[in-house]
């Protein structure tokens, strides 16, 4: 009996040898799968036209609530004028504020990009024209002209008391755990005699965007995401021109089961899961603070 129970708890022992390394494997795994959780919002703040009901001095208040109510983690915002721009700012010190006017510098429609100041650290920032000399700010139509804003952004890495980190103390050559992504924001021309120049736009920012999957040391295609108001419905030409037939080398769009007409895109591509999608209906006592409702997304990013 004693031989028996000697041979049992030596079985049981084995046993755990066994399963501990698959524990810590599957577990490992698990870890590697939720990867990174983001918010996104794109919202069109319709500029402060001195004719449009409610005015700028009423709507700009309602429009931090609703930021603060949803609490994304980056938005991405088209039509706000510098004053816009500098409110919603001090209103919201979380936040960081990059992009410039459409003319450049301050002058007229900006897109801006607010990004959480104690989540993303910016590592690139640009723009450039929708226009046939695209490196030109304020080129292309003389009213109107339209540009893309874009960045590249670094997660902050902070180690969870009583967790390894995942950089080594000489992390020289370990790019594998850098998590960084794109974002683009625009506004496309609108109206019906624009058709020929959000389809050339689409076209141009593809060009853009390409050699930008990979660079550095990676090997690894980097996480794109692709917002704004596009003034034309899913399914529109420039629209599949981004998601041509669905390969990886085209983006995916948020609104799979939303509305078919809408104009304000979130587009991704690369390692990244769509976990809730929103046209964000808030409203005052049915006053809406802009004439456009935001898009939000939460993504995981998985690779």
């Amino acid at each position: 009996m004693h031989r028996e129970l000697k041979k049992a708890i030596y079985l049981i022992i084995i046993g755990l040898l066994i399963i501990s390394p698959n524990l810590k494997a599957q577990t490992k795994n698990k870890e590697t799968k939720e990867g990174k959780l983001i918010s996104l919002m794109t919202y069109n703040l319709k500029f402060a036209s001195p004719t449009y009901k409610p005015s700028w001095e009423v709507r700009r208040k309602m429009q931090v609530d609703m930021i603060r109510k949803y609490n994304p983690d980056i938005i991405g915002t088209q039509e706000g004028l510098k004053e816009q721009i500098d409110y919603l700012a001090e209103q919201l010190p979380e936040y960081v504020v990059v992009g410039e006017g459409r003319q450049g510098g301050d002058d007229d429609e900006h897109m801006a990009i607010f990004y959480k100041r104690d989540k993303f650290r910016l590592r690139e920032l640009s723009s450039f024209a929708l226009s046939k000399t695209p490196d030109i700010i304020g080129s292309g139509p003389n009213i109107n002209p339209r540009i893309m804003t874009w960045a590249r952004f670094a997660f902050i890495t902070e180690t969870v008391e009583g967790k390894e980190s995942a950089y080594p103390s000489d992390y020289r050559g370990h790019w594998e755990n850098t998590k960084e992504f794109y974002l683009f924001n625009t506004h496309f021309f609108n109206g019906r005699s624009a058709t020929l120049a959000r389809l050339n736009a689409s076209k141009l920012i593809m060009e853009k965007i390409k050699p930008l999957d990979r660079f550095g040391k990676w090997t690894n295609e980097r996480p794109i995401f692709l917002m704004g108001d596009f003034n034309c419905h899913p399914g529109s030409n420039p629209h599949k021109v981004f998601v041509g037939d669905g390969s990886s080398d085209f983006f995916m769009d948020t609104n799979v089961n939303g509305d078919p007409k809408e104009i304000d895109w979130i587009l991704y591509k690369g390692g990244i899961e769509v976990l809730k999608y929103e046209e964000v209906d808030y409203n005052v006592n049915g006053a809406y603070p802009s004439d456009h409702k935001p898009i939000f997304v939460k993504f995981q990013i998985v690779e």
